[in-house]
């Protein structure tokens, strides 16, 4: 059997095994579930504004990988062509919150299952990983921390400040404190008594030899 005659062979007529109505079902689900993820990505992205961008980048990639996938299980020859193509392309993308690599995994693992035919099985794994996000990640175990900059004028005013602190916070820890001829600035990490009430930082204000108080949320990722 020459080369020519292996490309010639009967195998290569798969490519015509999927039918077009299965082709056109698999992308519109594919499209489907990808806004559903897309979704759920708004629901649950922690930062102040979402990336609109990363969002249709989840809906195009479960798309893009329903229609590898298909064409893969179609075409032998197809399917090592695309292997090679693949293996050369590199992505530099930096992923800033590790819960964007599950969305991004989740979109190709759905257009993998679409493709090969477990519709329910997508569809169903989608609804339940969606509703366990939401519930999860929107749940607050800890409560919020709060850094308190402070900027006083002397040391007896830095005593007056952690004394009325201790007294109208759940819980305060110095994080850093900066000296300059006349000037001290103390960061606080607090955290609030229930009900998040902020009006401690107007009574730092008004202790004698404090210039400035600035109060403002962190979760480890951004201030707000």
């Amino acid at each position: 059997m020459t080369f020519k005659d292996i490309f010639k062979s009967s195998f290569l007529e798969n490519f015509n095994a999927i039918s077009m109505l299965d082709m056109v079902l698999a992308i519109l689900l594919s499209f489907a579930v990808g806004c559903f993820i897309f979704y759920i990505y708004k629901k649950t992205y922690p930062g102040i504004m979402y990336s609109q961008s990363f969002g249709v980048t989840l809906i195009s990639l479960t798309m893009i990988t329903t229609i590898v996938i298909l064409a893969v299980t179609s075409n032998v020859v197809l399917s090592l062509g695309m292997v090679g193509a693949l293996s050369i392309v590199r992505f530099r993308a930096a992923i800033k919150d590790p819960l964007d690599i599950v969305f991004l995994f989740w979109a190709i693992a759905v257009g993998i299952v679409l493709a090969a035919g477990l519709i329910p099985l997508a569809v169903i794994g989608s609804i339940v990983i969606g509703v366990i996000l939401v519930v999860f990640v929107n749940v607050k175990v800890f409560d919020t921390p709060y850094i308190t900059v402070i900027t006083c004028e002397n040391e007896t005013a830095e005593r007056e400040v952690t004394s009325y602190l201790s007294t109208n916070v759940r819980k305060s820890v110095v994080k850093s404190k900066t000296v300059a001829p006349g000037r001290i600035e103390l960061n606080f990490e607090v955290r609030l008594e229930k009900g998040g009430d902020t009006s401690f930082v107007n009574g730092l204000t008004a202790i004698k030899g404090v210039t400035n108080a600035i109060l403002v949320s962190y979760n480890g990722d951004y201030t707000a």
